[in-house]
């Protein structure tokens, strides 16, 4: 609930101006190309350094995953295709999951971000982000209703919630 009215279409124009969009890691190929839903992330991004909302894009995931890719490779490679210059982007490939990303992105003396990913992940990535003091705004590609993908990530936002909850209250008690 407290994600309503701060995430929109990244084609959206009245997204008020944030210090950077925090563009998050999604998977990799093997041959290096981003993945639908990374490639839409980067896609979002652009959007929003096109329309000044932004002057900057943390390219933020893993820059050793599982597969042994850098997620920060090929947002970086999108992002310049799709023309945002190079002086613009600043990779994060510490990035592991979305709150470390928030935690790099403070940590880089960032106070507000526009938060990149797809409609079902936003309201938690929004909320791992205030976890950390940022101030924060979500914007979100087209969304794929009909991709079997798409489904899939609704509901593996069910256990990710209670996971990002869990890490919330533990810090908060330390």
């Amino acid at each position: 609930m407290s994600a309503r009215g701060r995430l929109k279409p990244a084609s959206a124009a009245d997204f008020d101006a944030a210090d950077a969009a925090l563009v998050l890691g999604a998977r990799v190929w093997p041959d290096g190309r981003p993945s639908r839903f990374l490639r839409q992330r980067v896609e979002a991004g652009a959007a929003l350094w096109n329309a000044g909302h932004v002057t900057q894009l943390i390219l933020t995931g893993a820059g050793n995953n599982r597969e042994g890719l850098d997620e920060t490779a090929a947002m970086e490679r999108a992002a310049l295709e799709l023309g945002v210059p190079g002086d613009a982007l600043v990779k994060d490939p510490y990035g592991y999951d979305t709150r470390e990303s928030a935690r790099n992105a403070r940590a880089q003396g960032i106070s507000s971000v526009i938060v990149c990913s797809q409609e079902f992940h936003l309201p938690r990535a929004m909320w791992l982000c205030r976890s950390v003091g940022l101030t924060v705004q979500g914007a979100y590609p087209p969304v794929l209703a009909t991709r079997h993908h798409t489904a899939r990530g609704y509901v593996r936002e069910i256990p990710a919630t209670w996971k990002a909850a869990v890490e919330i209250a533990r810090d908060a008690a330390t």
